[in-house]
């Protein structure tokens, strides 16, 4: 299971994630998403469990919990949904 944590710091890396859930059960990946231009954390991140029950049991302890000074969000995630009337902006460029 596939768990959302939001309201990270900006200082907040893979390996703090991994590190606050590992306690819960075995962590498959823990990855911080970050801005591709800038290599900023976007300030969310995912957390992936092997078991169900450890995700299941990581939301109820570690939502509202602190990591790194700032009280997290955490929830299973969802899809992400597709954008209604997203548009690229060409800057004058043709495509």
């Amino acid at each position: 299971m596939k768990l959302y944590v939001g309201n990270l710091g900006w200082e907040v890396k893979d390996v703090d994630l991994k590190e606050a859930f590992s306690k819960f059960g075995e962590v498959t990946e823990a990855v911080v998403i970050v801005d591709k231009y800038s290599g900023r954390s976007k300030g969310f991140g995912f957390v992936t469990f092997a078991d169900d029950e450890a995700a299941k049991k990581a939301i109820s302890e570690m939502n509202d919990k602190e990591i790194k000074g700032r009280a997290i969000k955490v929830n299973e995630a969802k899809p992400m949904e597709p954008r209604e009337n997203f548009q690229r902006r060409s800057f004058g460029r043709r495509y």
